[in-house]
């Protein structure tokens, strides 16, 4: 019998937190977004894998699919935003200041991605797009 999606994704979560890494758990996030293509989060997670690969240009392609299905998912517009530094993509600004209007807006998010954030540069410190993106969302004033 063959897991769902939903199923798949949730053990791959698990994996990657207890750290398994991007290497084995990339295949599987691409075979959950064939399969469920609608699954925004699958392609958040997917963009995300991608970007601690060293593979922005693959990330910034998964990220744009994320934020066109969830606009207003701050981890997929932060995945875009880091992908966009990385390969050298315009109008970084425009999801930096989205993704500063949703973590006010809710705090839960302001969370999530403080956490992720700090997730990334625990696998991948001296991250240097993810450092700044920290900084331009988190910087106290």
């Amino acid at each position: 019998m063959t897991q769902t999606p939903e199923a798949l994704f949730d053990a791959g979560i698990e994996r990657y937190k207890s750290g398994e890494g991007p290497d084995t758990l990339i295949p599987e996030f691409k075979q959950i977004c064939e399969i469920s293509a609608k699954n925004s989060a699958a392609w958040t997670c997917l963009a995300w894998l991608y970007l601690l690969a060293d593979k922005p240009a693959l990330a910034y392609k998964a990220a744009q699919k994320a934020v066109k299905l969830n606009p207003q998912d701050p981890q997929a517009r932060t995945n875009m935003a880091i992908a966009m530094l990385e390969t050298g993509h315009k109008g970084v600004r425009e999801h930096v200041e989205l993704v500063q209007r949703l973590i006010m807006a809710v705090p839960e998010f302001q969370e999530e991605v403080k956490q992720n954030i700090e997730d990334g540069l625990s696998r991948k410190p001296d991250w240097k797009s993810l450092i700044r993106i920290k900084g331009w969302l988190f910087e106290e004033s």
